[in-house]
């Protein structure tokens, strides 16, 4: 997969840029806020619908205009398609080849990238909420599914916890209705474990080899924990029922699903406890590297890969071993302050912008 070109109207500090990619490695550097970061967040917005920085879409949009919009031509498996994504006020829309499509879950799968950068590092030590979403960005953008009965289940979360808010209201102890939602919220968190568990276990299958070849020595593996893990529907359900009067008490759901977190393992021993910044630095990037392996095998195409800042974490000589483990069919996207930084090795093949001020120049390898 690539992406051959990008339009942006009314993007960030862009009002109108139109840009043409290398295949392999596209490279840009300026100094901090000149709009490295805002091309490369352009372009995984084009595949997410949504920014690796900030929550709030309409921030993106230039100041004193109605609509932001990003375009990319996008060759996949022989095939050229163009994504949009226009975003305004009170919307967001996609399109592919101009058509509308009306689900996002109908588009968000078709476009598969790879992002790391630096605020990534800290993953490892915050709330397991973020690691969750971590798993739910790189599952969700996989399979439509996932997103679909996710959607659900959390639907059926915000009605049993509404239901047993007013149970302890009203002193109504029945829980026939509570069996029904609760034997629902079973039946799609099952599944979401299901596809969880899997997609970890692919992890797993890469992760290990490629800390060692980057890293040198130690042995990374994820873990991945739930409370429904290992169990079938009728064990989970007496798990909720044993607990009913808790969940009464506090008004929301326990256990399930939206508890769960991944825990980062080098030689037996919790990174998020006892892990170096380093090891954990280390650890994230290998799950990213780790991911582009996952995607290639279920789609059969490689993923785009986007190194925000990459060099800000890691030395050149552990950049290097990162470049020597991807393929050729890998494109990649970097931003840096220093051109320098690079590798003259890769510098060769490269395509290389200058930002400066939301202004972007070709810049030709001598």
């Amino acid at each position: 997969m690539k992406i051959d070109q990008l339009k942006l109207v009314n993007f960030r500090n862009y009002d109108h840029l139109e840009i043409n990619f290398n295949d392999h490695m596209n490279i840009f550097y300026g100094v901090n806020g000149s709009g490295k970061t805002n091309l490369v967040e352009a372009i995984y917005m084009l595949s997410i619908t949504k920014s690796f920085r900030i929550n709030n879409d309409k921030i993106i949009i230039n100041s004193g205009k109605i609509k932001a919009k990003i375009q990319g031509l996008i060759s996949k498996n022989n095939d050229k398609s163009n994504y949009t994504l226009e975003i305004s006020n009170d919307k967001k829309e996609v399109f592919i080849n101009e058509s509308k499509v009306d689900k996002l879950s109908d588009y968000v799968t078709r476009i598969n990238i790879v992002l790391f950068n630096p605020v990534d590092i800290r993953l490892i030590d915050e709330a397991p909420e973020k690691r969750r979403k971590l798993l739910n960005i790189s599952i969700g953008s996989l399979y439509k599914e996932y997103l679909i009965i996710l959607a659900n289940y959390q639907k059926i979360l915000k009605q049993r916890n509404f239901y047993l808010r007013g149970m302890y209201t009203n002193h109504n102890y029945d829980t026939t209705y509570l069996d029904i939602i609760t034997n629902k919220l079973i039946e799609y968190g099952t599944l979401i474990c299901k596809y969880r568990n899997d997609f970890i276990n692919k992890i797993n299958n890469y992760i290990t080899d490629i800390y060692n070849s980057i890293f040198k020595g130690n042995t990374l593996k994820i873990k991945y924990i739930s409370s429904y893990k290992n169990k079938n529907s009728k064990e989970i359900l007496e798990m909720y029922k044993k607990n009913y009067q808790r969940e009464m008490n506090v008004g929301k759901t326990l256990y399930g699903i939206h508890h769960d977190d991944v825990e980062f393992i080098v030689d037996n021993v919790s990174l998020k406890e006892y892990g170096s910044e380093g090891q954990r630095k280390n650890a994230i990037i290998s799950y990213k590297l780790a991911e582009i392996n996952v995607i290639k095998d279920i789609k059969e195409y490689y993923p785009i890969l986007i190194l925000d800042d990459l060099f800000s974490e890691l030395d050149k000589g552990r950049v290097l071993n990162i470049f020597k483990l991807l393929n050729n069919e890998v494109q990649i996207f970097i931003t840096t302050t220093e051109i320098k930084n690079v590798n003259k090795k890769y510098l060769m093949n490269a395509k290389i912008f200058h930002v400066e001020k939301g202004t972007i120049m070709e810049v030709k390898n001598e």
